[in-house]
Order: structure tokens, then C-alpha cells, then sequence
């Protein structure tokens, strides 16, 4: 989807990792087949073979995996080659062992750094919820999941009132503050299967699965009252409770084929379910902010 309606975003699919059991599997098989091949040929170019399952290892499993892996492949590589056993290693010996171990090290290291990399494109930095890319690609899955089992799915949009004259009377980083510790309680706030993200400066919307419209404004209206009840500290300053409150608009389809809000798939569905609660924001903060209405 793209969050339309006043504001915009953008979308990336979240491709999840392999399961540990079955890549610790495939570096085991891996690493048998190639001891077998090197205790019958004992030749250099099928020694290679090891740098495969090492590499698998680093990949899927972390540089201990992937260190794991290399100490396992000097033992067989060892094993296969008795005369090693004595020490008596060669000039090409040592270079491979050293191999061995770099090349998971090294492997471990860059897939590492490539996570970390991910892990901020689908975070957002002020608030640690969702990024607009990874918010998007959660909802498209959501909304995917609701079609097939027809179960409800709901939206709330909300921002923070006043901010404007939060930043006017004692800084923007007050505000960026109160931006962030909203973001905090709404990370707090919404259940596990929810997907929040900050998609603007001061807004946030919430995908939420499986609840019933009642649940939903319980939920929302739980989070509107621990903004309100908190006494933030803002860039040093302690402010008393009430000086935060957000205004909530919520939009639910509960996944009958009579609801026509958020009719059918993907970027259509979670376009029009953004856009109903967007407007119900909007009223919201029409009939004096610290509320909530629903679409």
C-alpha cells in the first residue's frame, strides 16, 4: 500500500531468515559430504569445498556459527589428511586453516553489519516503531491474511494537539521529545500483532488484526488516556500530567463481505482503511482534540 490522504509513504517487503534448524542441517551435510570427498581425493581444489558450509554458517547463524563451522572444518580437514595429525603442515596447510577461520569471521562480520543496516531501513529512528517501508509491508501481509480468513482489521491514526505551541514556547526539541515519548507509549500500548509507525512529524498510525471494533476503541482509547495521564520530561524540563494528548480517528473492517470499508486487496484496502481513519482524525480534533472518532 501507500499511505495516502494528506500524507505519504513508501514500501519494502521484509523477507524473512531461514530457520536455524535447517540451515545447522544443510552446514552438517555440507561439511560431511566434503570431509568424504577430501579423505578420498585429498586433493586442494576439493578442500575449497569446506569455504560452502563455513559460509552458510556465517550467514545464517552469526560469526559464532560460522567460527563453529570453521573449527569444525580444520578438525575434519585434519581427519582426512592423517599426516597432519602429526603437525607436519605445509606451506598450503597453513594457509587454508587460516581460510578456514578468516573467511567466517569475515562472512559473519559483513552479514552482521548488512542486519544492522536493515534493521534501521525498517525502523524509525526518533520513536524505535515501525518505518513507513516496513509498516507498509506488515500491513500488505495483514491485510492479505485478513481476505483469507475474513477476520477483522482495523487502522487508528492519531497526532499529537498542540505540538505547534509545545515547539513555539519552549523549543523544537521539546517537541521532538513529546514526539518520541507518544511513539514509546504506543509501542507500549498496542498488542504484539499490531504494526505502528510514525508517518509523519508528530502522526502515527496502527494496524491492528483480529479485534472486534469495540476492542479496537478500548485499545485506542487506553492509549489516548496514557498519553494524557503521563508527566514526560522533555529535553531536561518535567512537565505535569495532561500537558500531552493525542486525538485518535480509528477505521475498522471487520472482514464481512457487506463492509465496504477497506473492501478488497492490498494497496485498495489498506488505502481506503488509512484514508476512513484519517478522517475521523480529523473530526476528532474538530470537536476539541484529546478524543477519539471512529470512521
Amino acid at each position: 500500500m501507500r499511505l495516502t490522504g494528506g500524507r505519504s509513504a513508501a514500501a519494502i517487503p521484509d523477507h524473512s531468515r531461514q530457520s536455524p534448524v535447517r540451515a545447522s542441517v544443510a552446514v552438517v551435510i555440507a561439511l560431511l559430504v566434503t570431509f568424504q570427498l577430501d579423505r578420498i581425493t585429498g586433493s586442494t581444489p576439493v578442500q575449497h569445498l569446506y569455504y560452502v558450509p563455513i559460509v552458510i554458517a556465517a550467514l545464517r547463524l552469526g560469526w559464532l556459527g560460522g567460527l563453529t563451522t570453521a573449527l569444525g572444518a580444520i578438525v575434519l580437514y585434519h581427519l582426512a589428511n592423517p599426516i597432519l595429525l602429526t603437525f607436519r603442515y605445509g606451506e598450503a596447510d597453513v594457509v587454508q586453516i587460516t581460510l578456514f577461520i578468516a573467511i567466517g569471521l569475515v562472512t559473519a562480520k559483513l552479514t552482521a553489519d548488512a542486519r544492522r543496516l536493515r534493521a534501521l531501513a525498517m525502523t524509525d529512528d526518533l520513536t524505535g516503531l515501525h518505518s513507513l517501508r516496513s509498516f507498509e509491508a506488515r500491513v500488505k501481509a495483514m491485510i492479505r491474511d485478513s481476505n483469507k480468513a475474513r477476520t477483522p482489521v482495523s487502522f487508528i491514526v492519531l497526532d499529537v494537539d498542540r505540538l505547534k505551541a509545545l515547539n513555539d514556547t519552549y523549543g523544537h526539541l521539546t517537541g521532538a521529545e513529546a514526539v518520541r515519548h507518544v511513539g514509546h507509549l504506543i509501542g507500549t500500548c498496542v498488542p504484539p500483532d499490531a504494526v505502528a509507525c510514525r508517518y509523519g512529524g508528530d502522526e502515527f498510525v496502527v494496524g491492528i488484526p483480529r479485534r472486534t471494533e469495540a476492542e479496537v476503541a478500548a485499545l485506542a482509547d487506553g492509549l489516548r488516556r496514557a498519553v494524557n495521564a503521563s508527566a514526560p520530561v522533555l529535553d531536561g524540563r518535567p512537565f505535569a500530567a495532561a500537558t500531552l494528548s493525542v486525538s485518535v480517528g480509528l477505521a475498522h473492517r471487520s472482514g464481512n463481505e457487506t463492509d465496504t470499508i477497506g473492501a478488497g486487496d492490498g494497496d485498495d484496502a489498506g488505502n481506503a482503511l488509512f484514508r476512513a481513519a484519517d478522517r475521523a482524525l480529523y473530526v476528532a480534533k474538530e470537536n476539541g482534540r484529546n478524543r477519539i472518532s471512529v470512521a
